[in-house]
């Protein structure tokens, strides 16, 4: 006896509205195909049980014994498709979006324009200064300060993100602002890890650091924020943070430094609704905030 051919489970809703209404055509209106089709599929589920389900007749389609004994299982079946995609379609779906420190409030804010749109999705922010490793799976989405250098990542430009020179009162109290945001000398000054070398802000303050004391360096801008608000020195912070904290006072309307700022994900992954849905909601924040972003103060 030749072997039968592998069972297609999606033959089995074929045959289950072939039988439910008695006739090709009915089945093939009902499933929105042509009655050739649902023929052609009938006629596979019985070559791979090595049986037939159903007699053809004048007066329709009939199932045969072994045909009346499968429908049961055969609807039992479609319940369970059924109840499996209503499950998986009702449980919230959770994007991982990677982002710098300073970003989160941005969101945060905004959360419920999203949560409107899309109530069954959960947006997860994880914030810091190490880039998340988006092949290995660490997050769906980054947003990314700088240059994007690795050709499987695509790269949306969103805007450009601004570092201006701020301190707290406390430190002002102590020593006066310099009248040259460019001459920082004798002043203390929070420098940037040696790993962040290559950041423009903490190359603008590295080359004027010369005569002035580093305090503290550190790679995390909640670090960085919280030694100025201490009195602990000078810092070159983003605009982003330093302008909103009212514990800062900013030193000069110019913005010292910029990085463009890029929305970033594999180049080769099949982007799920849920992913896109935040795509065009972080698209949609950071060109809204983009002057807050850029640090450029109103009417320059």
């Amino acid at each position: 006896m030749p072997a039968a051919d592998p069972l297609d489970w999606n033959d089995l809703r074929y045959f289950l509205r072939a039988v439910q209404l008695k006739t090709l055509a009915g089945a093939a209106r009902a499933m929105g195909v042509d009655h050739a089709t649902v023929g052609r599929r009938l006629s596979a589920l019985e070559r791979s049980l090595g049986a037939p389900l159903v007699i053809r007749g004048p007066d329709g389609l009939h199932p045969t014994p072994l045909g009346e004994s499968l429908l049961p299982l055969a609807e039992q079946v479609e319940r369970a498709v059924l109840a499996f995609h209503d499950r998986a379609t009702q449980q919230p779906s959770r994007v991982r979006l990677a982002l710098p420190t300073g970003f989160t409030k941005l969101f945060t804010a905004e959360l419920a324009r999203l949560r409107s749109d899309h109530p069954q999705l959960s947006l997860d922010l994880l914030s810091g200064a190490r880039p998340a490793d988006l092949r290995k799976g660490e997050a769906d989405l980054a947003i990314r300060s700088g240059p994007v250098l690795d050709e499987d990542l695509v790269a949306r430009t969103l805007c450009e993100s601004g570092w201006s020179l701020y301190a707290s009162p406390a430190y002002l109290t102590r020593r006066p602002p310099p009248l040259d945001p460019n001459d920082l000398n004798g002043h203390d000054v929070i420098g940037y890890d040696p790993s962040l070398a290559a950041v423009p802000a903490a190359k603008w303050i590295a080359e004027r650091a010369h005569n002035a004391t580093v305090v503290l360096r550190s790679r995390e801008m909640t670090d960085m924020l919280a030694a100025a608000l201490s009195g602990a020195g000078l810092a070159v912070l983003p605009c982003l943070l330093g302008d909103e904290e009212a514990g800062l006072v900013r030193l000069t309307p110019s913005v010292l430094a910029t990085r463009e700022v890029s929305l970033v994900y594999p180049r080769e992954a099949r982007l799920a609704p849920p992913v896109q849905a935040v795509i065009r909601f972080v698209v949609e924040v950071m060109r809204e905030n983009a002057d807050r972003v850029s640090g450029v103060p109103r009417g320059t």
